[in-house]
């Protein structure tokens, strides 16, 4: 199981309500757990599966409470392109705290820059850049959770 497919089952786990995931190949097990009420859901793959495919049968209903939206900014933002999270986890603006952020607002970044880590299960994944522009606004708090296609950034493009 490469990182892409374990961060799809991440995506999954969180949309889908299930509150634990277990899958175990010949050398590979994975289980990932919420903080919701017990549901558990356990596949087991033979080693030539292609990849998995987990049902739940009764998703518990979510007790998190939603995080509040993102003021919308009050200038037309039909001109710049917003940078979204790839997944689910913790926002971090800087390697370490004591480390300067990656980019603040009216930096010009290129395509590959490094934007921001997103950790997920003690793993730091560090967010590139796709498009070449100037940071126009950071629309996340540094340390604060994050959900799939969560807007990140505004970027006015070069």
């Amino acid at each position: 199981m490469d990182i892409k497919q374990i961060q799809d089952l991440i995506r999954f786990v969180s949309k889908s309500g299930v509150n634990e995931v277990s899958i175990e190949q010949e050398n590979f097990k994975i289980t990932i757990k919420t903080n919701q009420e017990p549901t558990y859901v356990t596949a087991t793959l033979p080693a030539a599966a292609p990849a998995p495919q987990v049902m739940a049968a009764a998703p518990a209903a979510s007790t998190a409470a939603e995080a509040p939206a993102a003021a919308a900014p009050a200038a037309d933002t039909s001109k710049y392109i917003t940078v979204k999270s790839p997944m689910i986890g913790t926002f971090y603006r800087s390697a370490s705290p004591e480390k300067p952020f990656f980019v603040n607002v009216g930096d010009e970044i290129s395509t590959g820059s490094v934007l921001c880590i997103i950790e997920a299960m003690k793993l730091f994944n560090e967010i590139e850049s796709e498009v070449s522009g100037r940071i126009v606004k950071v629309l996340v708090d540094n340390a604060s959770p994050v959900e799939y296609d969560q807007p990140l950034f505004l970027v006015e493009p070069i």
